[in-house]
């Protein structure tokens, strides 16, 4: 596991974050799983608010998730606060796709929570970006069903599942999920996951 000091601005950052996701009445549902080795899906993933919560939920539910960004964005004056906020560089100048890279991540440490959200993008999409799913194969770790729920004002952690390799098996576990969750903006939400590789 990575250890660092976080820096002032990450700190007050996560704090102003933490306030404004408990003075918007939020709160967070499910347990981490004990192994803290996993992908970690987020979706349906249709506002910048959803990263806003999401630091506040998973701060409620004692974690620390990661997310891929390009090399290029670790550098002065961002480097360190990336890094704080669980940023994780993708050299894309390698010979190594990203996957790999991931995958590489988790075979070094005992605590590694990858998020990913599918959609890749707030705006309409037609079909998910299996990435998340290749990770989660390639370093044999579970997937976690992440979500943030604007009718309820609940976000958290529901199933979690071993990769079968059946990948529209493995899809429709998620759709169950999310077919009861309401996105910032519903009109921006996939209809359905299956049957799209």
């Amino acid at each position: 596991m990575d250890e660092r000091t976080p820096t002032l601005l990450s700190r007050l950052f996560k704090r102003a974050i933490v306030w404004l996701y408990k003075r918007h009445g939020w709160s967070a549902i499910g347990e981490v799983p004990k192994d803290r080795r996993f992908v970690l899906v987020a979706a349906p993933h249709t506002s910048n608010w959803d990263f806003l919560y999401f630091i506040g939920l998973c701060h409620e539910l004692g974690m620390q998730p990661h997310f891929m960004a390009k090399k290029s964005l670790f550098r002065w004056p961002w480097k360190n606060f990336l890094l704080d906020m669980g940023g994780v560089p993708v050299d894309r100048s390698t010979k190594k796709d990203y996957v790999a890279q991931m995958v590489d991540i988790f075979s070094k440490r005992s605590e590694f929570m990858l998020t990913i959200a599918p959609e890749g993008t707030r705006s309409n999409v037609k079909q998910w970006k299996t990435g998340f799913y290749h990770i989660a194969k390639a370093a044999n770790v579970p997937i976690v069903v992440g979500m943030m729920d604007y009718g309820k004002k609940t976000g958290g952690l529901l199933e979690s599942f071993e990769v079968s390799g059946d990948y529209n098996a493995d899809m429709a576990i998620l759709e169950k999920h999310y077919k009861s969750v309401t996105p910032k903006h519903p009109d921006k939400a996939m209809t359905s996951i299956v049957d799209i590789k």
